[in-house]
């Protein structure tokens, strides 16, 4: 019997014939077929992605050296990741005061009319939104406590940025070098001490 004809899946180093525009229509029409995504897999990828990175990274290693590709042939992860990015793209347009107040009063209503129990009557309680209120209020102004929050908040999020990043790049055999990509952590540390005597990155 031969490897085309087998039913088993095909060894690591096996190379497939399809074309890369072969591949990117089946994983594409796999967006629609939400039955059929791992959420609760790329769930733990996205959690361990903060607190754990390393794992996430080991587990990419693993698929291409099983499957000889890093990645996946489920698009939750892609899912997932767009509907957070509009999430999060609608708070900051709510944050940062872009006009959009239509859409916060569409928002409201569907909150209240969808989201609420039916059987008791009752607002949404915005004390869950507690944090972000504070934080905006805090960061807002031109103190040195809100320099400081704000531009650690920075700060943090681009050197765990690089640090992903480059365990990311580390595991591909095609590169060298990835070391490369943690040398501007000390430029962009100088830059946030500075920062702390200027304006705020925010502004």
């Amino acid at each position: 019997m031969s490897i085309m004809n087998s039913s088993l899946p095909l060894p690591s180093t096996q190379r497939d014939c399809m074309s890369a525009a072969t591949k990117r229509y089946i994983y594409l029409r796999r967006m629609l077929k939400f039955d059929q995504m791992d959420f609760e897999f790329a769930f733990w990828q996205m959690l361990y992605l903060f607190i754990a990175p390393e794992k996430v990274y080991r587990n990419f290693r693993y698929r291409k050296q099983t499957k000889s590709q890093f990645a996946r042939d489920d698009p939750a992860f892609l899912v997932l990741f767009a509907a957070w990015l509009c999430i999060t793209s609608v708070g900051f347009a709510i944050v940062l005061k872009l006009g959009f107040w239509q859409f916060i009063n569409f928002l409201l209503f569907v909150l209240n009319k969808y989201f609420r129990p039916s059987t008791e009557v009752q607002d949404v309680e915005w004390g869950y939104s507690f944090d972000l209120f504070f934080y905006n209020g805090l960061i807002s102004h031109e103190w040195f406590i809100s320099r400081l929050l704000g531009n650690t908040f920075w700060l943090v999020a681009v050197l765990y940025y690089m640090y992903i990043t480059f365990l990311g790049y580390s595991s591909l055999q095609i590169l060298n070098h990835t070391h490369l990509i943690l040398t501007p952590v000390p430029i962009v540390i100088i830059f946030y001490i500075i920062s702390l005597t200027k304006s705020s990155l925010l502004n």
